[in-house]
């Protein structure tokens, strides 16, 4: 296993940073804050974006909006020290960074502690918050909620609170004066109701960017209505400035050889990633090249590894099945040996075929010899630690990584036993979710693991590249 070698990375200068937090989940908090970056933007401010928790689709309307990659942070999946690296990292270059939280502000693993909540990632990353309520069927009664959430942990800032939904302006007078002499966050602002700037939603949670692009018209109406509701001004003074610390960075290991192109699949079928997960593949000396299983004849020439992220292969399965020449070409890759590397959407398109939940079926690659099909209810949720019971592609027998599980879909049917390659145990130790499979070189398993909870993974996967393309001319 090779070392990472660290270095140091510095800011240009200092920035302002908050999280965007909300009393509940579904209270608006990600229109809310797509809102501020973009009105943030519209002022000239260079807006880098954040997001607590596993989630892939927030982060890809973050990018939309600001034009900056969206980074997750995690306090399960990664320690206190790797996420204050990541935010370190993400925020150079930049003026304002604009954190999204996860659920309500105090949720979390379970009800014992703070653990995994977004109270937690202010703490550890030193930002105050900026607590959005849905204010429907609300008045003087936010005033005992903002109390409850202003006094339950002493040690967190708060910077202010945004009504969401609120019906009129005299609504909004209503909830400000129950503020008085109750609370000492103050009110930013309210917006009022508009559900033409909401995201439609399907069975992973919200549709991703690929899907549904906020319009500029959409997206300069809601930056337009953010400034008009919200007082930037008092928010920015009630911002103060930091100093994210000088932390490490990943970096190639001196002897790592030469680069290697590792395709990566993206189109709207394939498109969750951790970004940290590229930025190591990257920094262990891949050349990242992305392709479209859905539209691309051929794979990209010259690959030495192939990595298919998760998304949505169930609604283009039509599509990919249609694409017999990039599913033959795969197969032959795979059969030749080549590193692949599929997490669920992924995974599933290296299976034998989808089935539906009509019944039809669809041909996939057949790398692996499992079928899957959809369910109309979600099979799996969960946070996941996976030790490595063997050698594979990511690490040796006892390597432990951390990861995330949501599907609505299951294997049915094995067409020759399996290789299980992981042992896999929920957050509490248990024994959970499914296996790791492979078969020669490729590895695929229900699970989206973070590289930076082990970041030798990718160190492993892009050494197995390289020994694959010196084979290649024997």
């Amino acid at each position: 296993m090779g070392t990472m070698v660290l270095i140091s990375c510095q800011l240009e200068a200092d920035i302002k940073g908050f999280v965007i937090a909300g009393t509940q989940s579904g209270c608006g908090k990600t229109t809310i804050a797509l809102g501020l970056m973009a009105a943030l933007a519209e002022r000239g401010m260079r807006v880098v974006p954040f997001k607590v928790g596993p989630d892939f689709i927030d982060p890809g309307h973050h990018q939309a909006v600001t034009g900056r990659v969206s980074r997750n942070l995690d306090g399960w999946m990664l320690g206190r020290e790797t996420n204050r690296q990541i935010f370190s990292r993400g925020v150079q270059r930049s003026d304002i960074a604009v954190v999204e939280g996860v659920m309500g502000l105090f949720d979390g693993y379970d009800g014992l502690s703070e653990a995994g909540s977004t109270s937690q990632m202010s703490k550890w990353l030193d930002l105050p918050i900026v607590l959005v309520v849905d204010a429907r069927s609300m008045a003087r009664s936010a005033a005992a909620l903002l109390q409850g959430f202003e006094n339950f942990d002493p040690q967190l800032t708060f910077a202010g609170v945004i009504f969401n939904r609120i019906g009129s302006q005299r609504h909004l007078q209503y909830l400000q004066e129950a503020l008085r002499d109750h609370v000492q966050m103050p009110c930013l602002g309210g917006m009022q109701r508009d559900e033409n700037l909401s995201i439609p939603e399907r069975h992973l949670g919200l549709v991703t960017r690929e899907d549904f692009a906020l319009s500029e018209d959409a997206l300069s109406r809601l930056s337009e209505q953010i400034s008009d509701a919200i007082d930037l001004d008092r928010l920015l003074h009630r911002v103060p400035d930091c100093r994210a610390d000088a932390l490490p960075h990943p970096s190639a290991p001196s002897k790592a050889g030469g680069r290697v192109r590792i395709g990566v699949a993206r189109d709207r079928a394939f498109c969750f990633y951790y970004q940290d997960n590229l930025d190591l593949l990257t920094s262990s000396g891949a050349d990242l090249i992305e392709f479209t299983p859905i539209d691309d004849a051929a794979l990209p020439p010259d690959l030495a590894g192939i990595y298919l992220g998760g998304g949505y292969p169930e609604l283009f399965a039509d599509r990919l099945e249609a694409n017999r020449s990039m599913r033959e070409q795969i197969l032959a890759v795979s059969r030749a040996g080549m590193p692949i590397y599929a997490e669920c959407g992924g995974f599933m398109y290296l299976g034998a075929g989808i089935e539906d939940l009509q019944g039809r079926s669809y041909a996939m690659t057949g790398c692996l010899p499992v079928d899957t099909r959809m369910l109309p209810r979600r099979r799996s949720l969960g946070y996941r630690q996976v030790t490595m019971k063997r050698q594979t592609l990511l690490g040796g027998p006892d390597e432990v990584m951390r990861g995330h599980e949501f599907h609505y879909s299951e294997i049915y049917r094995t067409a020759a036993p399996l290789d299980r390659v992981y042992r896999i145990a929920d957050r509490d130790g248990r024994g959970e979710g499914s296996d790791g499979y492979a078969v020669r070189n490729t590895l695929g398993s229900y699970v989206h693991l973070h590289f930076g909870s082990h970041p030798p993974a990718a160190e492993n996967f892009v050494a197995c590249c390289r020994k694959y393309i010196s084979t290649q001319g024997e």
